[in-house]
């Protein structure tokens, strides 16, 4: 009786495990490909000393996205303000 339940916890434990290993890998292989990806991403535009929003930009990448918000932002006179990447707006 008591091997029974050690091999029915260890499959089950075993189980759990891989279902969490599977459920991480697909969590950071989405962001990163999210990040090198052409389209709308989203940002969290941080400016210290004044109110933060939220904003989304259009890019080839994330990168390209982020530094064209980010002289919209200077060019309307929030030369503090800097976009922070939250990802990939799907459309």
């Amino acid at each position: 009786m008591t091997i029974r339940r050690m091999l029915a916890a260890a499959a089950g434990g075993m189980i759990f495990v891989a279902a969490g290993v599977a459920a991480a890998g697909n969590f950071t292989s989405s962001a990163h490909a999210d990040f090198f990806s052409a389209g709308t991403h989203q940002f969290y535009v941080w400016c210290p000393g004044s109110t933060d929003y939220m904003a989304t930009q259009s890019g080839k990448d994330a990168e390209d996205a982020q530094l064209r918000l980010y002289d919209a932002s200077k060019a309307d006179g929030r030369p503090a303000c800097w976009p922070v990447w939250q990802g990939r707006v799907r459309t």
